[in-house]
């Protein structure tokens, strides 16, 4: 079985399932320790399934999931969705891990710390060696804080929304440990290539995007059973942001070096996690 998604209600979740089976999609419901798992037999289903789990969660009371309960399953699936808002709420935190919780966490601090009032001693504090002063390689935590630091709300918000939905995917699938490991390296390397390559002034977790990325592409290729695949069409979609970087389509300057060492960093570690026998 491959894991296309949880959520945190049984009864929506078997509405979904019924909507899937008109589709000719079979999916199965399996009780996690928080909600309920959702999950398809076939490797060829997982983009249908994944598309269309997303559209279930942005409008869970569309008609055509009632319709589809008296179609294809029990009529008793359209009652009792729970709170929109806690269902949203309840989404949002089973879809990730502490780890994954942590780091949106420090980085919502720290960029309230940049732009409401410390913006001199917190960018002085965490950038990279030589931003602000003269260089001192004794401050090593200048290696990985650059990642926390974030210059506007799309910004912070495009790389948030990635690392909950890939790091949540690995952290709850797999483990917190390949997560942790993709964190460190995917967030001191790639800075050390930025510098190389533009300079000290720069920020953001997207070199840790752009691993996930890499990460998981690889991943859900070579084993599609640990669940943690990316739809086509999303990687194609941050492939092509990659690229437009390149070509300052995207107004402030893209930290392009992080990007494609993240991405490298990622596809290296997904291919050899793809080779374990048990991942954890």
């Amino acid at each position: 079985m491959i894991e296309i998604g949880r959520l945190p209600n049984a009864r929506a979740a078997q509405a979904l399932v019924d909507y899937l089976k008109g589709q000719q999609v079979d999916c199965r419901i399996t009780p996690a320790e928080q909600g309920v798992i959702i999950s398809v037999d076939r490797q060829e289903d997982v983009d249908t399934a994944t598309r269309e789990f997303h559209a279930f969660i942005q409008n869970p009371f569309a008609t055509k999931y009632r319709q589809a309960s008296w179609d294809n399953g029990s009529t008793g699936t359209q009652m009792d969705y729970g709170a929109p808002s806690l269902q949203l709420f309840s989404q949002f935190i089973t879809g990730a891990g502490p780890l994954t919780l942590m780091v949106m966490l420090a980085c919502i601090s720290v960029y309230v710390g940049l732009h409401f009032g410390f913006t001199e001693s917190v960018y002085t504090a965490l950038s990279y060696f030589g931003a602000t002063s003269s260089v001192n390689y004794a401050e090593a935590w200048r290696v990985f804080t650059p990642s926390l630091l974030h210059f506007s709300a799309l910004h912070i918000i495009f790389n948030l929304l990635w690392w909950w939905y890939l790091g949540g995917k690995i952290e709850n699938r797999i483990g917190l440990r390949p997560l942790l490991l993709l964190l460190i390296v995917a967030g001191t390397l790639p800075n050390v290539v930025q510098d190389w390559v533009a300079g000290p002034n720069f920020g953001g977790l997207s070199g840790v995007v752009y691993g996930l990325v890499g990460y998981v592409w690889v991943l859900g290729n070579r084993r599609p059973e640990t669940g943690v695949g990316l739809p086509n069409a999303y990687i194609g979609f941050m492939l092509l942001w990659l690229v437009l970087g390149f070509v300052d389509l995207l107004g402030p300057s893209m930290a392009n070096g992080a990007h494609v060492a993240g991405l490298v960093i990622g596809l290296i570690q997904g291919w050899f996690d793809s080779q374990r026998r048990q991942i954890n």
